[in-house]
């Protein structure tokens, strides 16, 4: 069974760099058909899709994050990896990771990331 963890600093101030982990146990990232998403909840609203990874490498950004967001993965280690530059207080959301695959969608826990001075 698959098992995906999200980790991550909790508390980033305005204007700078977000990184979070995902640490994957259970499958493998370069395995076909599946899709390494990050996926946020703001506060009091719904989620919000903010790209993937694919198990070819390929990635695929929500056009309103693109310029500020990257998706990395390292197979080896079974690890993706959100980068998003340049936060803000509207950042703030629970991140989590997620797996498509045929089987449907796995999730992670989520992990808390507030933006804030």
């Amino acid at each position: 069974q698959v098992h995906l963890q999200e980790s991550g600093p909790g508390l980033v101030e305005p204007s700078h760099t977000l990184s979070l982990t995902c640490t994957v146990s259970g499958d493998s990232i370069s395995t076909e058909y599946r899709f390494w998403n990050w996926i946020r909840q703001p506060p009091g609203k719904g989620l919000e899709w903010i790209g993937y990874i694919a198990y070819d490498g390929d990635t695929y950004y929500s056009p309103s994050l693109k310029s500020r967001t990257s998706i990395s993965r390292n197979t080896a280690n079974i690890t993706v990896w959100l980068q998003m530059v340049s936060l803000k207080p509207e950042d703030t959301a629970v991140y989590y990771c997620t797996l498509d695959r045929m089987e449907g969608r796995s999730w992670g826990q989520g992990t808390q990331v507030t933006v804030s001075s």
